[in-house]
This record gives structure tokens, sequence and C-alpha cells, in this order.
């Protein structure tokens, strides 16, 4: 039998009473433990005292930023971040990415859409020790030992640069990953901000999957998001989803 796996934690950091009273009772629901913290330095101060499992963090907070709230937090926690703020410029959801949030939520917002963020953010803290050898999308298989990528069954030729990044968008699936983010890791710092030479290889890539391009979606002036897998298979000992 199963063990039941445990309740995680999770850090609301924002300074609207009213967000506390709408995310309390739906995060409770949804079998979460809460912790609130109205003030970044009260965030800071639980974020490390508590070991929350994810942080909900607000970016107009009253004592300090939130992007500086991130960057510190980042200095002695890898723990999943949610940036919900009522800002919507690009430059602001960039930013935040950039700095190690692991997704950007507008307010307002939709309690099932969070939810869905939550535990896409979690699915990927618990299988990141133990990287799945095969992700299997709808109509996609990526099989990363052998380095091998099959649409329908039929296999798909990939240069070395389409398959890193393929490989890299499926690690990340459900997640928004920023066009510097991209260009750093399959390229190089030096082509960090080469965002059109990105956009030719993804539409390489998106031309070769066919139907499955779906899988691929763009954030308009941010960067890419691949839909989370189905199924996968683990190497052995590594823990599942």
């Amino acid at each position: 039998m199963n063990a039941t796996p445990p309740t995680a934690r999770i850090l609301v950091v924002d300074d609207e009473p009213q967000i506390h009273r709408f995310l309390r009772p739906a995060l409770e629901a949804a079998g979460y433990d809460v912790e609130r913290a109205d003030t970044a330095t009260e965030g800071l101060r639980l974020a490390a005292s508590r070991a929350p499992d994810l942080v909900l963090l607000d970016l107009g907070l009253p004592d300090m930023d939130g992007q500086e709230v991130l960057a510190r937090l980042r200095g002695f926690s890898p723990v999943p971040v949610i940036v919900l703020s009522a800002r919507d410029r690009e430059a602001d959801k960039i930013a935040a990415l950039d700095r190690g949030a692991d997704d950007y939520v507008e307010k307002p917002f939709s309690v099932g859409e969070l939810m869905a963020r939550i535990r896409t953010a979690l699915r990927h803290r618990r299988t990141q020790d133990g990287v799945a050898e095969i992700l299997r999308f709808d109509g996609l298989e990526i099989d990363f030992a052998r380095r091998l990528a099959h649409v329908d069954g039929a296999p798909l030729a990939l240069s070395r640069r389409e398959w890193a990044l393929l490989s890299l968008l499926a690690r990340n699936g459900g997640r928004v990953l920023t066009h510097r983010q991209l260009l750093t890791a399959v390229w190089g710092p030096a082509h960090a901000d080469d965002v059109q030479y990105l956009r030719v290889y993804v539409g390489q890539i998106r031309q070769k999957l066919g139907a499955a391009s779906r899988l691929i979606t763009t954030e308009p002036g941010v960067g890419y998001r691949m839909a989370e897998s189905g199924d996968a298979d683990q190497p052995a000992g590594a823990p599942t989803a």
C-alpha cells in the first residue's frame, strides 16, 4: 500500500487582507497547510524557519519590493515560488522569472488556475532529484537516455540545438521559461538577448512536431511554456510525482 503523501505547507506573502481571506479557505480545502505573512520581513523569516513547500509571493509589499524578496529568498532556499501580482508589465514578469520564480499569476486570478499552477510547481519539486528518463505528452514521447523523440510513434529528426531546447522545455513542463533562461541554457550567456534566434528555433521545432506543436505555447514578450507530461518513466529508485 502506498503511503499517503505529506501535506504541503504553503506560505502566502501578501499585504492585502482580502487575498488572505480568499486564499486560505481555498488552499485548506485543497488539503494544504497555510502560513501567512503580511510583510516581506515576516515572509523571509517564515521561509527560513518554517521551510514551506511553496511560496505565493506578492510583488507590492509595504517594506520591500517583491523582486528583492525573491532575490534574497533564492540566496538560501530553492523552494518553488509563484508570484502573485497586479503588475502586468512584461518587464516585471521577466525579472521575477529570471530571479528564480517558478511561475507568475496576474491578479485578479481564478482559484482553478492558481491551484493548477501550484500542483505543477509541487510536482516539479518532487521529481527534480529523480529525473524521468522518458516523458510522454499528448502525441509526443521523449527518451532522454537515448536522446530520441517520437511523434505519434514516428521518430523526430532534431538538430543538437533543437534537441537541447525541446528537452529543456519538456523537463520544465507546465512552467514558463523566459527567453533569457532558454538562450543562456542552450546557447550560453553571450546569446542571452538573441530572442529572434530563439524564435527561429522554436518555429523549426513546432514545424517538425506537426499537430503536437500545440504542446508549446508562447507567453507573449516573456518566453515559452510546454504542457505538462501525462506520464513518466523514472530511473530505478527515483521518487514518482
